[in-house]
């Protein structure tokens, strides 16, 4: 017979059990992030200086905030091919519309500018994919070419300019924390909200299935419209720090955000077909995937090793999701 003792420490040791099963995608996201931070120290003897900090989450912060967008469509069953492209037309428009003025007051309204035609770019997309019912894949790789052609349009080439407290402010120390990282952290604190609200708990149901979201009563149409716009405004913050870090307007500034955003997605565990995840994870792959590109550099390994890197990086992160998944069912 077991004594009392034995019988509590098998209890602590499944309990430990079921929650780290439980929290195993949160623990790997964690445990690649300490490795890379560890890897950047390494290569870098300054790494943890404030300067380099700050330096660092400057150039993040687009990535955190297109991951968080493409989290949003991912939930709900979907994946934006465009998003990189919104970022572009964001940030050409933008500083266009800002043209030589050092106004305060315009600079707020073409921001506002620019958070409204993400959303608007995003409700088309929303609309392509819920009410013409095109394949979320294929309607936002089509819209692609349309939002790539509108910037090329309004920028054929880089150039224009920002007000010199703009991008001077983005680069500066608030409180004893970098704007960026207050950034960052206004970002989560959004994404909490949203999941907090129904529309939150409706992006999981439609993700999670879509039928049954339907039977019990969801807008699923309305709800996959809502996560596309809701995609499209992350994405124009992405693209108006990306014009607050360059101070400059770029027709093709953007591409890359696409597949890194989706990049970040997989690695903080989100599942592609919908309604498992999380965006603080995607922020946290995101950072890890910044950490990667600097010690692709201080490594001095060519870049076009990059996408490479990143694709093996993509297929390991879907692999392990896919065993786990398969040893939660097994089990």
């Amino acid at each position: 017979m077991e004594s009392a003792e034995s019988v509590g420490t098998r209890t602590r040791t499944n309990l430990w059990q079921r929650l780290l099963r439980r929290h195993l995608i949160t623990v790997a996201t964690a445990s690649l992030l300490v490795l890379a931070i560890a890897m950047n120290a390494i290569l870098q003897s300054d790494f943890f200086t404030p300067s380099v900090i700050r330096s660092n989450l400057t150039s993040f912060v687009p990535l955190v905030v297109a991951a968080v967008a493409q989290t949003i469509v991912i939930l709900a069953g979907g994946i934006d091919l465009s998003l990189g492209v919104i970022i572009t037309l964001v940030d050409v428009v933008v500083v266009r519309l800002i043209g030589t003025s050092s106004s305060p007051t315009v600079l707020a309204l073409c921001l506002g500018a620019g958070l409204a035609v993400g959303a608007l770019a995003g409700l088309v997309n929303g609309i392509a994919v819920a009410v013409i019912r095109l394949q979320p894949i294929v309607a936002t790789f089509a819209t692609s070419f349309i939002w790539s052609g509108l910037s090329l349009l309004v920028m054929p080439r880089p150039g224009g300019q920002v007000p010199t407290f703009f991008y001077r402010g983005y680069r500066q120390v608030f409180l004893g924390i970098p704007v960026a990282a207050w950034i960052i952290a206004g970002v989560l604190v959004l994404w909490l909200i949203i999941k907090r609200l129904p529309l939150g708990r409706y992006i999981y149901a439609v993700g999670g299935n879509q039928q049954a979201a339907y039977a019990t009563g969801i807008n699923e149409s309305g709800v996959k419209i809502a996560s596309y716009v809701l995609c499209g405004v992350f994405a124009a913050i992405a693209g108006l720090c990306i014009v607050a870090d360059t101070a400059t307007g770029d027709p093709f500034v953007g591409a890359p955000f696409t597949l890194t955003s989706i990049t970040a997605v997989v690695i903080g565990g989100t599942r592609l077909t919908g309604g498992v995840g999380d965006a603080g994870n995607s922020v946290i792959g995101a950072i890890i995937l910044g950490l990667v590109t600097n010690i692709i550099f201080f490594a001095n390994v060519p870049s076009f090793y990059q996408e490479f890197i990143f694709g093996v990086i993509v297929v390991a992160a879907l692999a392990g999701a896919g065993m786990l998944t398969t040893r939660r069912r097994s089990s």
